[in-house]
């Protein structure tokens, strides 16, 4: 089942779910990043990629990564996935180091979809629950609760080409949710989509998260989406890649994706993440 979080009270009175309230201090995060290096040979000489990158992320915690182009914060999502072999540092999940192996416990959502074409719907989200080895009994109750979760529930039999990108993208969620990952890390994942659906699909997947409550990271272009999403937004400096800087978005949850948009504290962070992005020189070479 999907867990659902017990309400709790606000000291202002109002209802929250435990799910969205601010994480608590623990004494082992969720994912610790320390020192983290990447370097690449290119055209016979040695490119410094990411260069001492130290980042945490705590349980339940959202946190956003935004950056100039060819920075490296997509190419941090592949480190920590286990798909790219990083030069030197540590990354620890719950305490426990991860190796160069894809990590269990991550799910990753791409910016392409990666849907299996000749599938449908249902089948899709079915797989990761195929994998597991999971009874044909607990496999059509879960992707039936996922289909209900992401509002796809009588598209269950189409196939792929026959959806929207917005919907497509849905698919993509809730297969990576059939998974059932600690920790989500999301590659630009509504990139591909236009102004309209971006929002609408982001204000979906915004209650989404607030009512299954797991840990995300989650890279952006876009600044707005960023702060509407996250409990923390991390600011990369230009290739190669450090933290220059972490805002915390103090605005309540739950919060509406849209309307957080028009209040005086979501345009003071806007204005001060694009001052540092602004600073910032003209990307290089693309690496993530």
């Amino acid at each position: 089942m999907i867990p659902v979080y017990p309400t709790v009270t606000s000291p202002q009175g109002t209802e929250a779910t435990a799910a969205t309230s601010p994480p608590a201090p623990a004494a082992v995060p969720k994912l610790s990043i320390r020192d983290l290096r990447l370097s690449y040979r290119t055209n016979g000489s040695r490119q410094l990629a990411l260069d001492g990158v130290d980042l945490e992320l705590a349980e339940r915690e959202f946190v956003a990564v935004v950056g100039p182009s060819g920075c490296g914060k997509s190419t941090i999502l592949k480190i920590i996935a286990g798909l790219v072999k990083h030069t030197s540092g540590e990354i620890r999940l719950d305490g426990e180091q991860l190796g160069d192996e894809p990590a269990a416990g991550v799910g990753m959502v791409f910016q392409n979809d990666a849907l299996l074409p000749w599938r449908t719907v249902r089948d899709n989200v079915r797989l990761p629950l195929v994998i597991a080895g999971k009874g044909s009994d607990e496999q059509a109750q879960r992707v039936s609760e996922l289909l209900e979760v992401v509002g796809l529930t009588r598209f269950a039999d189409y196939f792929p080409r026959q959806l929207s990108g917005g919907m497509r993208k849905r698919v993509a969620l809730a297969r990576t949710m059939a998974y059932d990952p600690s920790l989500y890390l999301m590659d630009e994942p509504f990139g591909p989509l236009d102004a309209q659906t971006r929002i609408r699909l982001g204000g979906e997947f915004l209650r989404i998260w607030e009512r299954v409550g797991k840990s995300v990271l989650f890279v952006t272009h876009d600044v707005e989406e960023a702060i509407a999403l996250a409990d923390r937004v991390v600011v990369m400096t230009a290739g190669p890649g450090r933290i220059k800087s972490e805002h915390v978005i103090p605005i309540p949850r739950p919060r509406d994706f849209e309307e957080v948009r028009f209040t005086e504290e979501f345009h003071r962070i806007r204005r001060d993440i694009w001052h540092e992005l602004q600073s910032e020189p003209l990307p290089g070479p693309v690496v993530g």
